[in-house]
Protein backbone atom coordinates (compact mmCIF):
# COMPACT_ATOMS: atom_id res chain seq x y z
CA UNK A 1 0.00 0.00 0.00
CA UNK A 2 1.06 3.31 -0.47
CA UNK A 3 2.46 5.49 2.13
CA UNK A 4 0.46 8.10 2.93
CA UNK A 5 1.11 11.60 5.12
CA UNK A 6 -1.48 12.30 7.57
CA UNK A 7 -0.58 15.94 7.77
CA UNK A 8 -0.89 18.76 5.42
CA UNK A 9 1.38 19.58 3.47
CA UNK A 10 1.70 23.78 4.50
CA UNK A 11 2.92 26.82 2.28
CA UNK A 12 4.73 29.52 3.58
CA UNK A 13 1.32 31.96 3.87
CA UNK A 14 0.53 29.03 6.66
CA UNK A 15 3.04 30.52 8.93
CA UNK A 16 4.50 33.12 11.32
CA UNK A 17 6.94 34.20 12.91
CA UNK A 18 6.66 34.83 16.91
CA UNK A 19 8.32 37.55 18.31
CA UNK A 20 11.21 36.95 20.56
CA UNK A 21 13.39 39.06 22.71
CA UNK A 22 15.01 41.96 20.92
CA UNK A 23 17.83 43.20 23.15
CA UNK A 24 19.47 46.71 22.42
CA UNK A 25 22.23 45.41 19.93
CA UNK A 26 19.20 44.59 17.55
CA UNK A 27 19.28 46.64 14.79
CA UNK A 28 18.77 46.24 11.39
CA UNK A 29 22.24 47.54 10.79
CA UNK A 30 23.79 45.16 12.94
CA UNK A 31 22.15 42.06 11.04
CA UNK A 32 24.33 39.76 8.61
CA UNK A 33 22.95 38.11 5.38
CA UNK A 34 26.38 36.25 5.12
CA UNK A 35 25.48 32.90 4.35
CA UNK A 36 27.52 29.58 3.00
CA UNK A 37 26.61 28.53 -0.71
CA UNK A 38 28.69 25.07 -0.55
CA UNK A 39 29.37 22.63 2.44
CA UNK A 40 32.35 22.75 4.77
CA UNK A 41 33.18 20.44 7.58
CA UNK A 42 32.64 21.77 11.45
CA UNK A 43 35.07 24.29 12.27
CA UNK A 44 36.00 24.92 8.59
CA UNK A 45 34.83 27.50 6.82
CA UNK A 46 32.66 27.29 3.45
CA UNK A 47 34.53 27.56 0.08
CA UNK A 48 31.90 30.12 -0.76
CA UNK A 49 29.52 32.34 1.15
CA UNK A 50 26.90 34.58 0.04
CA UNK A 51 26.85 37.87 1.41
CA UNK A 52 22.87 38.04 0.67
CA UNK A 53 20.98 35.36 0.92
CA UNK A 54 19.35 34.97 -2.73
CA UNK A 55 20.10 33.63 -5.63
CA UNK A 56 18.65 34.19 -9.14
CA UNK A 57 17.14 31.25 -10.87
CA UNK A 58 17.88 28.71 -13.68
CA UNK A 59 15.93 30.09 -16.14
CA UNK A 60 16.13 31.79 -19.52
CA UNK A 61 13.88 34.86 -18.37
CA UNK A 62 15.73 35.35 -15.63
CA UNK A 63 19.84 34.82 -15.55
CA UNK A 64 22.05 36.30 -17.93
CA UNK A 65 25.48 38.02 -17.56
CA UNK A 66 23.48 41.27 -16.95
CA UNK A 67 21.97 39.61 -14.15
CA UNK A 68 24.76 37.94 -13.13
CA UNK A 69 26.57 41.02 -12.65
CA UNK A 70 23.90 43.33 -11.19
CA UNK A 71 22.92 40.54 -8.24
CA UNK A 72 26.73 39.92 -7.51
CA UNK A 73 27.01 43.68 -7.23
CA UNK A 74 24.83 43.56 -4.11
CA UNK A 75 26.08 40.12 -2.68
CA UNK A 76 24.12 37.56 -4.13
CA UNK A 77 24.60 35.02 -7.50
CA UNK A 78 23.09 34.40 -10.69
CA UNK A 79 23.04 30.58 -12.32
CA UNK A 80 22.87 31.17 -15.79
CA UNK A 81 20.46 29.34 -17.83
CA UNK A 82 21.53 25.80 -19.08
CA UNK A 83 18.71 25.76 -21.88
CA UNK A 84 21.22 27.28 -24.03
CA UNK A 85 24.14 25.85 -26.05
CA UNK A 86 27.44 24.99 -24.52
CA UNK A 87 29.22 27.40 -26.66
CA UNK A 88 26.53 30.55 -25.54
CA UNK A 89 26.12 29.42 -21.80
CA UNK A 90 29.84 29.38 -21.61
CA UNK A 91 30.60 32.96 -23.50
CA UNK A 92 27.96 34.04 -20.36
CA UNK A 93 29.90 32.80 -18.13
CA UNK A 94 33.22 34.25 -19.60
CA UNK A 95 31.48 37.87 -20.02
CA UNK A 96 30.87 38.12 -16.22
CA UNK A 97 34.38 36.63 -15.21
CA UNK A 98 35.88 39.52 -17.70
CA UNK A 99 33.66 42.28 -16.62
CA UNK A 100 35.41 44.83 -14.67
CA UNK A 101 33.65 46.77 -12.38
CA UNK A 102 32.69 50.18 -13.67
CA UNK A 103 33.57 49.04 -17.35
CA UNK A 104 30.16 48.30 -19.23
CA UNK A 105 30.60 46.25 -22.50
CA UNK A 106 27.37 47.82 -24.32
CA UNK A 107 24.56 45.19 -25.39
CA UNK A 108 22.74 49.12 -27.08
CA UNK A 109 24.86 49.18 -30.14
CA UNK A 110 24.01 51.22 -33.37
CA UNK A 111 25.37 51.55 -36.66
CA UNK A 112 25.46 54.99 -38.74
CA UNK A 113 22.94 53.54 -41.28
CA UNK A 114 20.35 52.91 -38.45
CA UNK A 115 17.25 54.53 -38.29
CA UNK A 116 16.33 57.15 -35.33
CA UNK A 117 13.04 54.30 -35.00
CA UNK A 118 15.42 51.71 -34.23
CA UNK A 119 17.40 53.88 -31.76
CA UNK A 120 13.67 54.11 -29.75
CA UNK A 121 12.77 50.71 -29.79
CA UNK A 122 16.28 49.87 -28.74
CA UNK A 123 16.34 52.50 -26.03
CA UNK A 124 12.76 50.95 -24.87
CA UNK A 125 13.84 47.60 -24.59
CA UNK A 126 17.18 47.85 -22.46
CA UNK A 127 16.11 51.07 -20.98
CA UNK A 128 19.56 52.97 -21.82
CA UNK A 129 20.07 56.64 -23.13
CA UNK A 130 23.92 56.26 -24.52
CA UNK A 131 24.39 54.03 -26.95
CA UNK A 132 27.63 53.95 -29.12
CA UNK A 133 28.21 53.89 -32.67
CA UNK A 134 30.22 51.37 -34.37
CA UNK A 135 31.49 50.70 -38.00
CA UNK A 136 29.51 47.50 -37.37
CA UNK A 137 27.01 47.31 -34.90
CA UNK A 138 29.15 45.43 -32.18
CA UNK A 139 30.31 46.06 -28.88
CA UNK A 140 33.99 46.28 -30.00
CA UNK A 141 33.86 47.75 -33.49
CA UNK A 142 35.16 50.98 -34.45
CA UNK A 143 33.76 53.96 -32.61
CA UNK A 144 32.36 56.54 -35.04
CA UNK A 145 29.83 58.26 -32.53
CA UNK A 146 27.48 57.93 -29.76
CA UNK A 147 23.90 59.24 -29.21
CA UNK A 148 22.51 60.14 -26.28
CA UNK A 149 18.76 61.49 -25.16
CA UNK A 150 19.83 64.27 -25.72
CA UNK A 151 21.22 63.90 -29.78
CA UNK A 152 17.34 63.75 -30.84
CA UNK A 153 13.51 64.80 -30.25
CA UNK A 154 11.21 62.67 -31.55
CA UNK A 155 8.61 65.63 -31.73
CA UNK A 156 10.95 67.25 -34.00
CA UNK A 157 12.26 64.81 -36.39
CA UNK A 158 11.15 61.34 -38.60
CA UNK A 159 11.55 58.35 -36.93
CA UNK A 160 13.64 57.35 -40.72
CA UNK A 161 16.37 59.65 -39.99
CA UNK A 162 19.97 57.54 -40.01
CA UNK A 163 21.67 57.79 -37.15
CA UNK A 164 25.14 59.24 -39.18
CA UNK A 165 22.70 62.98 -39.42
CA UNK A 166 21.98 63.03 -35.86
CA UNK A 167 24.55 61.13 -33.50
CA UNK A 168 27.85 63.34 -31.62
CA UNK A 169 30.74 62.23 -34.08
CA UNK A 170 33.80 60.85 -33.01
CA UNK A 171 36.12 63.93 -33.28
CA UNK A 172 34.24 65.33 -31.09
CA UNK A 173 34.15 63.18 -28.37
CA UNK A 174 36.45 62.92 -25.36
CA UNK A 175 37.97 59.20 -25.12
CA UNK A 176 40.49 57.24 -23.10
CA UNK A 177 42.60 54.11 -23.93
CA UNK A 178 41.60 50.78 -22.74
CA UNK A 179 44.04 50.14 -19.70
CA UNK A 180 42.53 53.57 -18.18
CA UNK A 181 42.03 52.81 -14.40
CA UNK A 182 38.47 53.14 -12.99
CA UNK A 183 39.72 56.43 -10.73
CA UNK A 184 41.38 57.97 -13.85
CA UNK A 185 38.40 57.66 -16.04
CA UNK A 186 36.33 59.28 -13.50
CA UNK A 187 38.81 62.06 -12.69
CA UNK A 188 38.38 62.15 -16.84
CA UNK A 189 34.55 62.02 -16.15
CA UNK A 190 34.35 64.69 -13.67
CA UNK A 191 36.85 67.21 -14.80
CA UNK A 192 34.98 67.53 -18.66
CA UNK A 193 31.18 67.45 -17.09
CA UNK A 194 30.50 63.88 -18.95
CA UNK A 195 27.88 61.26 -18.04
CA UNK A 196 30.13 58.86 -20.04
CA UNK A 197 33.74 57.87 -20.97
CA UNK A 198 34.53 55.35 -24.16
CA UNK A 199 37.84 53.49 -24.16
CA UNK A 200 39.29 52.71 -26.90
CA UNK A 201 41.98 49.87 -27.30
CA UNK A 202 44.98 49.81 -29.51
CA UNK A 203 42.96 49.17 -32.52
CA UNK A 204 40.90 51.70 -32.18
CA UNK A 205 37.78 49.95 -31.35
CA UNK A 206 35.87 50.57 -28.35
CA UNK A 207 36.62 48.36 -25.76
CA UNK A 208 34.54 49.32 -22.30
CA UNK A 209 32.30 52.48 -21.71
CA UNK A 210 32.83 54.03 -18.14
CA UNK A 211 29.55 55.92 -16.90
CA UNK A 212 29.43 58.42 -13.78
CA UNK A 213 26.50 56.30 -12.24
CA UNK A 214 28.24 52.96 -12.15
CA UNK A 215 31.60 54.39 -10.55
CA UNK A 216 29.43 56.02 -8.08
CA UNK A 217 27.46 52.88 -7.42
CA UNK A 218 30.59 50.61 -7.69
CA UNK A 219 32.05 52.36 -4.31
CA UNK A 220 28.74 51.98 -2.66
CA UNK A 221 28.63 48.49 -2.57
CA UNK A 222 30.38 46.76 0.14
CA UNK A 223 28.75 44.00 -0.12
CA UNK A 224 29.73 42.74 -3.64
CA UNK A 225 30.46 38.68 -4.62
CA UNK A 226 33.95 39.12 -5.99
CA UNK A 227 36.70 36.06 -6.24
CA UNK A 228 39.98 36.30 -5.33
CA UNK A 229 41.21 37.89 -8.52
CA UNK A 230 38.52 40.76 -7.81
CA UNK A 231 36.10 39.10 -10.70
CA UNK A 232 32.71 39.12 -10.17
CA UNK A 233 31.65 35.49 -9.32
CA UNK A 234 28.71 33.78 -11.52
CA UNK A 235 27.40 30.18 -11.43
CA UNK A 236 25.59 28.18 -14.17
CA UNK A 237 22.89 25.70 -14.97
CA UNK A 238 23.58 22.12 -15.99
CA UNK A 239 21.89 19.37 -17.19
CA UNK A 240 22.18 15.50 -16.73
CA UNK A 241 22.59 14.54 -20.19
CA UNK A 242 25.42 16.44 -22.00
CA UNK A 243 27.65 17.24 -18.45
CA UNK A 244 30.21 15.46 -20.31
CA UNK A 245 30.79 18.46 -22.50
CA UNK A 246 29.15 21.32 -20.76
CA UNK A 247 30.77 20.94 -17.15
CA UNK A 248 34.53 21.34 -18.89
CA UNK A 249 33.23 25.05 -21.19
CA UNK A 250 31.88 26.62 -18.24
CA UNK A 251 34.96 25.37 -15.64
CA UNK A 252 37.48 27.11 -18.33
CA UNK A 253 35.25 29.79 -18.57
CA UNK A 254 35.73 30.54 -15.06
CA UNK A 255 32.13 29.44 -13.48
CA UNK A 256 32.66 29.50 -9.76
CA UNK A 257 29.37 27.00 -8.99
CA UNK A 258 27.93 24.70 -10.92
CA UNK A 259 23.88 23.23 -10.40
CA UNK A 260 21.67 20.54 -11.91
CA UNK A 261 18.74 22.09 -12.83
CA UNK A 262 16.06 19.78 -13.10
CA UNK A 263 12.41 19.66 -11.75
CA UNK A 264 12.92 16.43 -9.74
CA UNK A 265 16.33 15.52 -7.97
CA UNK A 266 15.68 12.01 -6.40
CA UNK A 267 17.15 10.78 -9.04
CA UNK A 268 19.95 7.90 -10.56
CA UNK A 269 20.70 10.52 -13.10
CA UNK A 270 22.13 13.45 -10.85
CA UNK A 271 23.52 10.58 -8.51
CA UNK A 272 26.20 9.51 -12.07
CA UNK A 273 26.37 13.64 -12.95
CA UNK A 274 27.52 14.18 -9.42
CA UNK A 275 30.07 11.10 -9.78
CA UNK A 276 31.35 12.50 -13.27
CA UNK A 277 32.46 15.66 -11.77
CA UNK A 278 34.07 13.82 -8.71
CA UNK A 279 35.97 11.78 -10.92
CA UNK A 280 37.19 14.52 -13.02
CA UNK A 281 37.45 18.05 -10.93
CA UNK A 282 37.48 16.48 -7.29
CA UNK A 283 35.96 18.59 -4.81
CA UNK A 284 37.48 21.68 -6.86
CA UNK A 285 34.44 22.06 -8.70
CA UNK A 286 31.38 23.02 -6.63
CA UNK A 287 27.79 21.68 -7.62
CA UNK A 288 24.27 22.32 -6.38
CA UNK A 289 21.78 19.29 -7.04
CA UNK A 290 18.26 18.76 -6.50
CA UNK A 291 15.53 19.29 -6.52
CA UNK A 292 13.65 17.49 -3.77
CA UNK A 293 10.93 17.31 -0.48
CA UNK A 294 11.62 14.90 1.88
CA UNK A 295 14.75 13.20 3.72
CA UNK A 296 15.16 10.55 1.79
CA UNK A 297 15.62 13.13 -1.25
CA UNK A 298 18.45 15.17 0.81
CA UNK A 299 19.75 11.87 1.95
CA UNK A 300 20.02 10.62 -1.36
CA UNK A 301 21.81 13.76 -2.76
CA UNK A 302 24.04 14.18 0.11
CA UNK A 303 25.73 10.73 -0.32
CA UNK A 304 26.14 11.36 -3.77
CA UNK A 305 27.95 14.65 -3.36
CA UNK A 306 26.00 17.43 -3.35
CA UNK A 307 27.55 20.96 -2.76
CA UNK A 308 24.08 22.20 -1.84
CA UNK A 309 20.87 20.76 -1.94
CA UNK A 310 17.66 23.22 -3.71
CA UNK A 311 14.14 22.03 -2.08
CA UNK A 312 10.79 22.27 -3.93
CA UNK A 313 9.24 20.90 -6.47
CA UNK A 314 6.12 22.68 -8.35
CA UNK A 315 5.81 25.54 -5.75
CA UNK A 316 7.34 28.27 -8.35
CA UNK A 317 4.84 31.28 -9.79
CA UNK A 318 4.76 29.73 -13.43
CA UNK A 319 5.17 26.07 -12.59
CA UNK A 320 2.41 23.64 -13.61
CA UNK A 321 4.34 20.26 -11.98
CA UNK A 322 1.62 19.88 -9.66
CA UNK A 323 -1.32 19.74 -11.68
CA UNK A 324 0.39 18.26 -14.62
CA UNK A 325 1.99 15.69 -13.09
CA UNK A 326 0.51 15.32 -9.12
CA UNK A 327 4.18 15.46 -8.11
CA UNK A 328 5.22 17.90 -5.33
CA UNK A 329 4.46 19.37 -1.97
CA UNK A 330 3.98 22.25 0.39
CA UNK A 331 7.37 24.42 0.34
CA UNK A 332 6.94 25.06 4.04
CA UNK A 333 6.65 21.78 4.50
CA UNK A 334 9.59 20.03 2.62
CA UNK A 335 12.02 22.80 3.90
CA UNK A 336 10.89 21.81 7.26
CA UNK A 337 11.53 18.08 6.71
CA UNK A 338 14.33 19.26 4.70
CA UNK A 339 16.29 21.09 7.26
CA UNK A 340 15.76 18.70 10.07
CA UNK A 341 17.51 15.95 8.14
CA UNK A 342 19.90 18.08 6.88
CA UNK A 343 21.00 18.89 10.48
CA UNK A 344 20.88 14.87 11.30
CA UNK A 345 23.41 14.49 8.70
CA UNK A 346 25.29 17.02 9.97
CA UNK A 347 25.54 15.79 13.54
CA UNK A 348 26.56 12.57 11.92
CA UNK A 349 28.95 13.48 9.67
CA UNK A 350 29.78 16.61 10.51
CA UNK A 351 29.50 17.97 7.38
CA UNK A 352 27.21 20.80 7.02
CA UNK A 353 25.33 20.96 3.63
CA UNK A 354 23.74 24.09 2.38
CA UNK A 355 20.27 24.33 1.87
CA UNK A 356 18.15 26.53 -1.02
CA UNK A 357 14.60 26.97 -1.27
CA UNK A 358 13.32 27.32 -4.56
CA UNK A 359 9.81 28.67 -5.02
CA UNK A 360 6.85 29.03 -2.87
CA UNK A 361 8.05 32.54 -2.22
CA UNK A 362 4.92 35.51 -2.54
CA UNK A 363 5.66 38.20 -0.62
CA UNK A 364 9.17 39.68 0.83
CA UNK A 365 8.30 37.72 4.22
CA UNK A 366 8.31 34.14 3.29
CA UNK A 367 11.94 34.77 2.29
CA UNK A 368 12.54 35.22 6.32
CA UNK A 369 10.03 32.27 6.79
CA UNK A 370 12.12 30.17 4.39
CA UNK A 371 15.29 31.25 6.36
CA UNK A 372 13.73 30.52 9.46
CA UNK A 373 12.84 26.83 8.83
CA UNK A 374 16.49 26.13 7.61
CA UNK A 375 16.95 27.06 4.21
CA UNK A 376 20.57 29.07 4.25
CA UNK A 377 19.22 31.08 0.75
CA UNK A 378 16.33 31.12 -1.44
CA UNK A 379 16.10 30.93 -5.39
CA UNK A 380 13.66 33.66 -6.79
CA UNK A 381 12.63 33.62 -10.75
CA UNK A 382 9.90 35.97 -10.92
CA UNK A 383 11.35 38.34 -8.19
CA UNK A 384 14.74 38.83 -10.69
CA UNK A 385 12.05 38.71 -13.80
CA UNK A 386 10.79 41.70 -12.89
CA UNK A 387 13.55 44.12 -12.86
CA UNK A 388 15.55 46.44 -15.79
CA UNK A 389 18.19 43.43 -15.30
CA UNK A 390 16.26 40.65 -16.66
CA UNK A 391 16.58 39.49 -20.50
CA UNK A 392 13.18 39.40 -21.17
CA UNK A 393 11.69 41.97 -22.84
CA UNK A 394 9.58 45.40 -21.29
CA UNK A 395 6.42 45.51 -22.75
CA UNK A 396 3.09 47.68 -22.67
CA UNK A 397 0.08 45.58 -21.21
CA UNK A 398 -3.28 47.10 -20.44
CA UNK A 399 -1.37 50.18 -20.29
CA UNK A 400 0.85 49.13 -17.81
CA UNK A 401 4.40 48.02 -18.33
CA UNK A 402 5.13 44.44 -17.85
CA UNK A 403 8.21 42.37 -18.01
CA UNK A 404 8.12 38.66 -19.87
CA UNK A 405 8.36 35.41 -17.91
CA UNK A 406 8.15 31.91 -18.78
CA UNK A 407 9.21 28.75 -16.93
CA UNK A 408 12.06 26.31 -17.96
CA UNK A 409 9.56 23.65 -18.47
CA UNK A 410 6.97 25.76 -20.98
CA UNK A 411 7.40 25.17 -25.06
CA UNK A 412 9.06 28.37 -25.33
CA UNK A 413 12.13 27.19 -23.04
CA UNK A 414 11.89 24.19 -25.64
CA UNK A 415 12.03 21.45 -22.28
CA UNK A 416 15.70 21.67 -22.89
CA UNK A 417 17.40 18.30 -21.87
CA UNK A 418 16.34 19.56 -17.75
CA UNK A 419 13.93 16.12 -17.59
CA UNK A 420 15.59 12.95 -15.70
CA UNK A 421 14.15 10.15 -17.32
CA UNK A 422 16.64 9.00 -19.76
CA UNK A 423 16.70 8.48 -23.53
CA UNK A 424 19.07 10.52 -25.78
CA UNK A 425 17.74 14.48 -25.47
CA UNK A 426 14.06 13.57 -24.42
CA UNK A 427 11.91 16.17 -24.92
CA UNK A 428 8.24 15.94 -22.99
CA UNK A 429 4.99 16.25 -25.02
CA UNK A 430 3.62 18.41 -22.13
CA UNK A 431 4.28 21.02 -20.61
CA UNK A 432 5.17 21.87 -17.14
CA UNK A 433 5.62 25.90 -16.86
CA UNK A 434 3.90 28.74 -18.33
CA UNK A 435 4.52 31.81 -20.64
CA UNK A 436 3.20 34.90 -18.42
CA UNK A 437 3.83 38.45 -18.07
CA UNK A 438 4.95 40.05 -14.45
CA UNK A 439 4.52 43.69 -14.01
CA UNK A 440 7.99 45.92 -14.14
CA UNK A 441 9.20 47.19 -11.09
CA UNK A 442 12.39 48.46 -11.72
CA UNK A 443 15.79 48.11 -11.02
CA UNK A 444 17.29 45.67 -9.18
CA UNK A 445 19.40 47.39 -6.42
CA UNK A 446 16.38 49.37 -5.12
CA UNK A 447 13.78 46.46 -4.79
CA UNK A 448 16.80 44.10 -3.37
CA UNK A 449 17.67 46.21 -0.93
CA UNK A 450 13.75 46.99 0.38
CA UNK A 451 13.53 43.35 0.39
CA UNK A 452 16.19 42.46 2.83
CA UNK A 453 15.86 45.48 5.06
CA UNK A 454 12.69 43.89 5.26
CA UNK A 455 14.48 40.64 6.26
CA UNK A 456 16.52 42.49 8.52
CA UNK A 457 13.73 43.96 10.45
CA UNK A 458 12.05 40.69 11.00
CA UNK A 459 15.13 38.81 12.27
CA UNK A 460 15.55 41.96 14.92
CA UNK A 461 12.60 41.45 15.90
CA UNK A 462 13.19 37.74 17.09
CA UNK A 463 16.44 38.32 18.72
CA UNK A 464 18.88 37.20 15.72
CA UNK A 465 21.48 39.33 13.89
CA UNK A 466 22.66 36.24 11.65
CA UNK A 467 20.41 33.42 9.82
CA UNK A 468 22.29 30.43 12.05
CA UNK A 469 20.55 32.58 15.01
CA UNK A 470 17.18 33.17 13.47
CA UNK A 471 17.23 29.13 12.75
CA UNK A 472 18.02 28.63 16.34
CA UNK A 473 16.16 31.04 18.20
CA UNK A 474 13.00 31.54 15.37
CA UNK A 475 9.58 30.54 16.93
CA UNK A 476 6.63 29.73 14.38
CA UNK A 477 3.28 29.33 14.15
CA UNK A 478 0.30 28.16 11.90
CA UNK A 479 -2.28 30.55 11.10
CA UNK A 480 -6.08 29.79 9.98
CA UNK A 481 -7.45 31.10 7.08
CA UNK A 482 -9.59 33.49 9.39
CA UNK A 483 -6.09 34.99 11.02
CA UNK A 484 -4.77 35.62 7.15
CA UNK A 485 -7.44 37.90 6.02
CA UNK A 486 -6.82 39.43 9.74
CA UNK A 487 -2.73 39.84 9.27
CA UNK A 488 -4.06 42.51 6.14
CA UNK A 489 -5.67 45.56 5.88
CA UNK A 490 -9.03 44.69 6.22
CA UNK A 491 -12.91 46.32 7.30
CA UNK A 492 -11.44 50.01 5.52
CA UNK A 493 -12.28 51.42 2.49
CA UNK A 494 -8.59 52.21 1.16
CA UNK A 495 -7.98 55.32 -0.15
CA UNK A 496 -5.33 54.03 -2.73
CA UNK A 497 -7.22 50.99 -4.12
CA UNK A 498 -4.26 50.07 -6.60
CA UNK A 499 -3.76 46.16 -6.00
CA UNK A 500 -0.58 45.25 -4.20
CA UNK A 501 1.75 43.56 -5.63
CA UNK A 502 4.26 41.46 -4.28
CA UNK A 503 8.15 42.08 -4.29
CA UNK A 504 8.80 38.84 -4.46
CA UNK A 505 9.30 35.77 -6.34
Amino acid sequence: MAYIFEEPSRTFNEYLLVPGYSSSENRPENVSLKTPLTKFKKGEEPAISLNIPMISAIMQAVSDDGMAVALATEGGMSFIYGSQTIADEAAMVARVKAYKAGFVVSDSNLTPQMTLGEVVALAEKTGHSTMPVTDDGTAHGKLVGIVTERDYRLSRMSLDEKVADFMTPRAELITAPADTTLKQANDIIWDNKLNSLPLIDTDDKLAYMVFRKDYDSHKSNPNEMLDEHKRYMVGAGINTRDFAERVPALVDAGVDCLCIDSSEGYSEWQALTLKWIRDHYGDSVKVGAGNVVDAEGFRFLADAGADFIKIGIGGGSICITREQKGIGRGQATATIEVARARDEYFKETGVYIPLCSDGGIVYDHHITLALAMGSDFVMLGRYFARFDESPSNKVMVNGSYMKEYWGEGSARARNWQRYDLGGDKQKMSFEEGVDSYVPYAGSLKDNVGLTLSKVKSTMCNCGALTIAELQDKAKLTVVSSTSIVEGGAHDVLQKDKTPYVSNAN
